[in-house]
């Protein structure tokens, strides 16, 4: 039995209203504006958040703390999510729970094959799917007690938290010291496209990955992005 669940069993404070209560969820995510989704979906569901943005700091946390549940990225700028969901897995102390997470639904998969106890697809804007794909997953020890109401509620992260993951790539793309990773770019990039519900910006994004990118492709990714950072990032 791990701590956190030896921790939760200890307390039992899950509600029907806040079903995670007393759980910890550790994000792997580098983009902003997803972790702030996931930071507003675990607050409404009572859990507490911890965030790692690459590999290097994940493993900083999985050596201090062992969270109830890990949301994994499965692109990462330092490596492969799938690689951390195996670690996970593979630990000695394993966590109670680990989801992929990914705005490309066609890696499900590769998490899963990885051991990944479940998936999600961005953008998650749904409370009611968050809860059910974590308690799906978690040990039934770790579930509140009676029924769950599934709440009829949406979030939306902060726009501040979208301009931040723009205003990344714009440096990428705008770096002359070095050739940038544009497979990188064009997985992160779609995503938060896809969590912005930005189909143009997607598309460009998507188009950058599919092949050696020329430099019209480049300059026109380039140009959206610039445009939504003068709009303030207003989709």
């Amino acid at each position: 039995m791990t701590d956190e669940l030896s921790a939760f069993l200890a307390a039992r404070p899950a509600t029907a209203q806040r079903p995670l209560l007393g759980v910890t969820v550790l994000v792997v995510e580098d983009s902003r504006f997803a972790s702030e989704a996931m930071r507003l979906l675990c607050l409404r569901s009572g859990a507490r958040i911890r965030r790692a943005d690459c590999l290097r700091s994940a493993h900083r946390h999985l050596t201090t703390y062992r969270p109830g549940v890990v949301i994994v990225d499965l692109g990462l700028p330092d490596g492969s999510g799938a690689d951390l969901i195996r670690e996970i897995k593979a630990m000695s102390a394993p966590v109670p729970a680990v989801l992929g997470i990914s705005g490309d639904p066609e890696v499900e998969a590769e998490a899963m094959a990885a051991g990944a106890d479940g998936f999600l697809s961005k953008p998650v804007e749904s409370l009611a799917v968050f809860q059910q794909a974590v308690l799906a997953v978690l040990p039934a020890e770790m579930h509140a007690f009676g029924p769950h109401a599934l709440p009829d509620e949406r979030i939306a992260p902060d726009p501040i938290a979208l301009r931040d993951d723009l205003s990344h790539i714009a440096e990428v793309l705008s770096s002359g010291c070095e050739r940038p990773d544009f497979g990188y770019v064009s997985q992160f990039l779609a995503g938060v496209a896809r969590s912005a519900h930005d189909p143009a910006l997607e598309d460009a994004a998507v188009a950058l990955g599919a092949a050696e990118p020329s430099a019209a492709a480049i300059s026109r990714l380039n140009g959206l992005v610039q445009e939504r950072l003068a709009a303030g990032s207003g989709f």
